[in-house]
């Protein structure tokens, strides 16, 4: 596992794709913390995080469309498949590696804060961290989210523009499950499909409120989709 973790860790920066990932979700946050804290005044950063909640939907499949696809695409992943690594190992050594570069991206949410914390704390005020921290923490987790979701819709194909649309409709759709439950005319199938809405599980995080129930959920979804994406290579590995 940390042999593939280095690879692909090293692979975002032996190609502009790291770079370009990096400086896009540095540029939203930047405009984002411009719009809705220094030219209002405000000293909350929880719309800064909504915003980039939804600039990740879009951004992370950039970020995991080449994993699995670009493999079957040079077809190395015949090398992969026919070495003595597990499968855990490469689909965790590869999660791993798109989510430390998300996390490098994520930080700069943290070092928002901190300035804005000062320029409160100068001011006589008292800095919200709890909303703060919430807030982070469910980018995090739905972060993890994301990228195990693309990893798998990368492993369905060899086309990295597929796996990329594909896993945008992905995570569109995890964020549309408490719409959806409203249409539905059968109370229970209703119920079950709302139970597993992750935006307003996120959006609980964002206020402060730190269920173990809802950390779990995210826990199992990541555990889920890496599952599947294990699945999907077993069944490449023995065809």
């Amino acid at each position: 596992m940390t042999a593939i973790l280095k690879r692909e860790f090293a692979s975002y920066f032996t190609s502009p794709l790291g770079y370009v990932y990096l400086a896009v979700f540095y540029g939203f946050s930047g405009l984002f913390l411009w719009l809705t804290c220094l030219t209002t005044g405000a000293a909350s950063l929880s719309s800064t995080f909504l915003w980039m909640f939804f600039i990740m939907m879009i951004l992370i499949p950039v970020l995991t469309m080449r994993t699995m696809a670009d493999d079957k695409r040079q077809k190395t992943d015949q090398l992969t498949l026919t070495s003595p690594i597990s499968l855990f190992g490469l689909v965790a050594g590869k999660f791993l590696a798109a989510f430390a570069i998300f996390l490098i991206g994520a930080l700069i949410l943290l070092i928002y804060a901190v300035f804005l914390s000062v320029a409160v704390g100068n001011a006589g005020n008292v800095f919200g961290w709890a909303s703060v921290w919430g807030n982070f923490v469910g980018i995090i987790l739905m972060g993890g989210v994301f990228i195990s979701a693309g990893i798998f819709i990368s492993g369905l194909t060899e086309n990295q523009m597929i796996a990329a649309i594909g896993s945008i409709g992905a995570n569109i759709l995890l964020c549309l499950f408490d719409i959806i439950s409203g249409y539905v005319p059968v109370q229970w199938l209703s119920d079950i499909i709302n139970s597993l809405s992750v935006f307003y599980k996120y959006r609980e995080f964002t206020f402060g409120i730190f269920s173990l129930k809802n950390i779990l959920f995210f826990l199992s979804l990541i555990v889920i989709f890496n599952f599947l994406t294990m699945r999907v290579i077993e069944r490449r590995r023995w065809s």
